[in-house]
């Protein structure tokens, strides 16, 4: 599932212990409207449509296929020829239902904001200064009325408190540490976890100095630790970063596989965790200063703000 936004509306989901089925499904009357964006090669796609006069997105995505269920699923599933030339031959391959998995996310309601994130679109890269941060980016974060209350609810234990994994509560340097949800736990290829401070004063790169390497150097030391007791993955097999721009301006951490190719993991906006504290060590005022390329989309309000200012 992508990365949660701002503007604090959260994922329906049923209410069940997860694993359980549910009885009330909030795919059954959704209405399709049109189909914002595919792709064959990840096997997903994104729909806009309606549930019950709200409006909502539904992110359908194949289960990616599980060693430990290889033997029951060439066993147990049916097939169909499709064509066969000496020793070549390709088939449909029918599998029983528990194996067959679709993961299916649904927000809704859905904002306008949700439906543009997945909208195809094309994509600019912008180059921000450490100037254009302060007169651009920053008055423009402070104008929208981005909400990060569900960033609240998960450090206070009012939701999500089931699938927190590690907590450290110092107020300064504690952070949480949790599955992303576009991880379903069950492949450690995939592994995906975010780690959400619980300072509410910095909200990106932007914001760090030297005064907050405590804070970095507890969130790698303890992130790696945890999931290297939990999941079994060495430090040597993480990659651990920020996202520059954020998705949501309370300051958090990636922790993915270096298998994983997740997305967002890209030069143009991953900032390697290890990078940023030498940088800090260095220069308490590096992230201040420094000229910081990201993507746009061409509907995102920021690259207007960018164009108007002669910056594009």
């Amino acid at each position: 599932m992508a990365e949660r936004e701002n503007d604090g509306a959260a994922a329906k989901r049923p209410k069940t212990d997860a694993g359980e089925l549910s009885s009330d499904s909030p795919v059954s009357d959704f209405k399709i409207t049109r189909i914002l964006r595919e792709c064959a090669r990840e096997k997903n796609i994104f729909i806009h449509g309606k549930v019950k006069d709200q409006d909502a997105v539904v992110i359908l995505e194949k289960a990616p296929i599980r060693k430990d269920t290889l033997s029951e699923l060439l066993k147990s599933s049916q097939l169909q020829l499709e064509m066969k030339n000496d020793v070549y031959s390709t088939y449909q391959l029918q599998a029983p239902a528990h194996l067959n998995e679709i993961k299916t996310t649904v927000i809704c309601p859905a904002t306008e904001k949700h439906v543009k994130k997945y909208l195809h679109q094309e994509v600019f890269l912008v180059e921000e200064s450490g100037e254009d941060y302060r007169t651009v980016t920053l008055p423009y974060i402070s104008s929208q009325s981005f909400s990060v209350q569900w960033v609240h609810n998960i450090l206070e234990k009012k939701a999500e408190a089931d699938r927190i994994v590690f907590e450290d509560p110092d107020p300064l340097t504690g952070f949480v540490l949790l599955p992303d949800f576009k991880w379903d736990k069950k492949q450690i290829q995939d592994l995906y976890l975010i780690a959400i401070v619980h300072r509410r004063d910095v909200k990106s790169l932007r914001d760090l100095t030297s005064e907050h390497l405590p804070l970095l150097t507890n969130l790698r030391s303890k992130g790696e630790d945890t999931i290297q007791r939990q999941y079994g993955v060495p430090p040597s097999k993480l990659r651990v970063y920020f996202h520059y721009q954020p998705s949501y301006h309370h300051l958090h951490v990636h922790f993915t596989s270096l298998e994983y190719n997740a997305p967002g993991c890209g030069v143009e906006r991953a900032h390697l965790l290890s990078d940023v504290i030498q940088n800090l060590q260095a220069d308490s005022s590096y992230y201040h200063n420094r000229s910081l390329a990201f993507p746009l989309r061409a509907d995102d309000g920021l690259l207007l703000k960018f164009k108007e200012a002669g910056k594009l």
